[in-house]
């Protein structure tokens, strides 16, 4: 019996030490005290990595164009990153400073914003970058969320990333509540608690001081999650800007949506392997809150896996308890992790503002954790690969 117990307890402690730590940060997502009045001097550039973005790009430097902040303290760059259409005439037409970039071997977004960066260090002009994708709306309070941050002695910021369509369907519907998740609620509790967001790959910023501490060399395929792998391993956490946002569009199909959520999947999975083990080295040596946060974030499955895992781990112990009935407590501990994450999904779809049509949405979710799953399962995509949307 002592063995089936053991193997039990390590079945069980993964899924219910994931869905523990989902349930802390829901309990900590409480509105944030709001942020004093910057003094509005600081200079950014906004940088757009771009790549064939000739149908949206003008949309995207408009919003940026629309942010409330001293127009002679930002420029819009544009990074028109190995572009094959005309991002980088309509970008200019529309008014913003372009960057052309041509290199066939090093392809991707963070060959571009490194590309970026470099631009405006030499430049002198800005005391920050902030980057926004080319595909995005941003909010008008976007720069003074970073500014009143950055003057308190932040040095990195993450606004909320949110979903620009949220009605388009409702797989879009379901990405606005998995970021209402994942982006608001953990992002909320790990401020609360003094940890970091981490990067969410649209709507951050960084200023040059800390860019010239910490280089940006960070060219894998989710190379915001790995820059703030770099960031935490030298005790630099990133700020929430929860007041802020920048929206995304997400695209409604499946079929288009798939390659991009493959890349995020398998990038942060090969991120995991590399540094869940480092990270906790360094927590636990120095220690590091910081790192032991970034690791125990990394080593939490997606949602869908770790529910799934519950699910199953569910049924096994109800297959054990009829088998023995003294096993019966072992029903405990997965039900527990359902009902842990059944609060995480329902925190996130009450901060992602999509409503009772959400709610029933939620009911789809089976599918969309399905689809997900067959993503993971395809050839892995190499380079920087823009996803496909319609106009």
């Amino acid at each position: 019996m002592s063995v089936i117990a053991s193997v039990g307890f390590l079945l069980l402690a993964l899924p219910l030490l994931g869905s523990l730590y989902l349930l802390l940060l829901t309990l900590l997502s409480g509105q944030p005290r709001p942020q004093p009045p910057s003094r509005r001097h600081l200079r950014f550039d906004i940088v757009v990595p771009a790549h064939d973005e000739a149908g949206g790009i003008a949309r995207t430097i408009a919003s940026l164009q629309a942010i409330d902040w001293p127009r002679d303290r930002f420029r819009i760059l544009v990074v028109a990153d190995n572009c094959t259409d005309a991002t980088a005439t309509i970008a200019r037409d529309a008014g913003a400073q372009v960057l052309e970039r041509h290199d066939a071997r090093l392809r991707g977004k963070g060959h571009a914003l490194a590309f970026a960066f470099a631009a405006s260090r030499r430049d002198g002009l800005a005391d920050a970058v902030a980057v926004v994708d080319a595909d995005t709306g941003v909010s008008p309070n976007l720069l003074e969320a970073f500014a009143t941050r950055l003057e308190q002695g932040a040095r990195a910021v993450q606004a909320h990333y949110g979903v620009r369509n949220p009605l388009a369907s409702w797989r879009t519907r379901l990405m606005t509540i998995a970021k209402g998740a994942f982006h608001i609620v953990r992002s909320r509790g790990r401020e609360r608690m003094g940890l970091s967001c981490g990067l969410r790959g649209n709507g951050w910023c960084v200023t040059h001081g800390l860019l010239h501490q910490v280089p940006y060399r960070a060219y894998s395929l989710t190379e915001d999650l790995e820059y703030s792998i770099h960031l935490g391993l030298a005790g630099v956490r990133v700020h929430y800007a929860d007041e802020a946002h920048a929206d995304g569009d997400m695209e409604a199909g499946g079929a288009t949506a798939a390659p991009q959520r493959q890349r995020w999947e398998q990038g942060r999975f090969a991120l995991t392997r590399q540094h869940a083990l480092p990270l906790l080295y360094a927590g636990l040596r120095r220690p590091s809150s910081l790192c032991l946060d970034l690791a125990l974030d990394l080593l939490v499955p997606p949602l869908s896996s770790l529910a799934l895992s519950a699910v199953a781990l569910l049924a096994l112990a109800a297959a054990a308890a009829a088998w023995q009935p003294a096993l019966g407590f072992w029903l405990m501990w997965p039900a527990v992790s359902l009902l842990a994450i059944a609060l995480y999904v329902l925190r996130g779809w009450q901060l992602s503002g999509t409503g009772s049509r959400g709610l029933l949405d939620l009911a789809a979710a089976p599918g969309f954790v399905l689809w997900k799953l067959l993503a993971m399962l395809r050839p892995r995509t190499a380079g920087w690969v823009r996803t496909q949307r319609r106009p």
